[in-house]
């Protein structure tokens, strides 16, 4: 098992709001006190790296900064202080960056369910969230009615505060995050339970929401007992012993990835994915599930061919389930796809996957405008005697 705090850790604090009237909280004026607070007291680790990304114009920016930081070993702590706004057309909330407006919210602002999914495989345990946010109306009236909960998905830890809508023409400051690094400089390194707490105290009287979601228990890795089984889960001849799945796998799995250890990782992966398929079938969100796994392990496995391969077939089996081609989780998997070919420097692997998914990207635009054009023309320039692209 791997010993987090011999690992250094990563840092990313983003603050964002829009340019002009329409921004409700002065996020990056929280920034000059946080660059004083030494890296290592944000992430809980005797060495640390800071990535901080102060008022981005480009939620496509933003996610590849995400991605990047997502991909270190060592715990991760993002730091996210904005604004909050709901897409009338999925209603779902989205981070709202520098260029952002009403009428480009969903092209210029970050989807809150992109950062959602790009944290669901990282080991359970190693990923911290701290929110200083403001709603406008219709999220805070969403969250306040608990139809939207601010999640991130099993395995991380949240803290932090979500401020209801201030008045009219009136800009607020991120008390709760100020509050942290007053703490923090002070030469305090509470636990992160213990500085919520102290930060909460000072914004509570606001009517905000307050978040704080703890680590999750440690699971016991294991192979499914189905893996070379010839019967399927419930079989006769079976226990009822063996008939129960074992705890959840995903953080051995990874902790396997994150150790070198990539065949390994990917066989387990695999395991469950063909007794998902025989438990419950062909396309269900369980084997899908392990699909999309299996194609994060082949990125962190350096093989983007594989890796593109196997987002190729998630994204299918999301259509042939009916899901809309602007489902997130569609469009995520087309993006990864995309992402992936773009990595490849090998023209034989490109050329070969270009077909397949060019064809998806036809039928999922995605959000990233001109996403199409930028594959064929890439293609184009593998096609070329030329050097490869870059």
């Amino acid at each position: 098992m791997i010993n987090e705090q011999e690992l250094a850790g990563t840092a990313l604090v983003l603050a964002a709001a829009p340019v002009g009237k329409g921004r409700l909280i002065d996020a990056v004026s929280v920034l000059p006190a946080l660059a004083a607070v030494p890296p290592p007291a944000l992430t809980g680790t005797a060495a640390a790296t800071l990535v901080e990304l102060a008022d981005p114009l480009d939620p496509q920016a933003v996610l590849t900064r995400l991605r990047a930081v997502v991909a270190s070993p060592g715990p991760l702590a993002l730091y996210i202080t904005g604004q909050l706004h709901l897409d009338h057309k999925q209603r779902r909330p989205h981070l709202a960056l520098a260029r952002t407006t009403p009428a480009t919210l969903r092209y210029a602002a970050l989807p809150w369910h992109w950062i959602t999914g790009e944290l669901k495989l990282r080991r359970p345990g190693t990923t911290t969230v701290v929110v200083d946010l403001v709603a406008d109306t219709e999220v805070w009236q969403q969250m306040t009615a608990d139809r939207y909960p601010l999640a991130l998905g099993p395995g991380v830890s949240l803290y932090g505060r979500v401020a209801p809508p201030p008045g009219r023409r009136t800009v607020v400051t991120p008390d709760y995050l100020s509050a942290c690094t007053a703490i923090w400089r002070s030469g305090a390194r509470p636990t992160l339970a213990d500085l919520h707490a102290r930060a909460a105290a000072q914004v509570a009287t606001d009517g905000s929401l307050l978040f704080a979601v703890g680590p999750p228990s440690p699971t016991v890795p294991a192979v499914p007992p189905q893996a070379t089984a010839d019967r399927p889960v419930g079989a006769p001849g079976r226990s009822a012993a063996e008939a129960v799945p074992a705890p959840d796998p995903l953080q051995g799995i990874l902790d396997a990835a994150a150790a070198g250890r990539h065949r390994d990782a990917a066989a387990a992966a695999e395991a469950w994915e063909q007794q998902a398929l025989r438990t419950y079938g062909p396309g269900s969100p369980q084997a899908i599930h392990w699909l999309e796994v299996r194609a994060d392990l082949a990125r962190l496995g350096g093989d983007p061919a594989r890796s593109c391969e196997l987002w190729v077939a998630a994204a299918h089996s999301r259509l042939e389930r009916q899901q809309a081609p602007d489902d997130p989780d569609v469009e995520g998997a087309v993006d990864r796809a995309h992402h992936q070919w773009d990595q490849l420097r090998d023209a034989r692997a490109a050329r070969a996957l270009a077909p397949a998914l060019i064809a998806l990207r036809r039928r999922v635009p995605g959000r990233q405008r001109g996403a199409l054009q930028l594959l064929q023309r890439r293609l184009e320039q593998w096609h070329s005697p030329a050097s490869p692209p870059r």
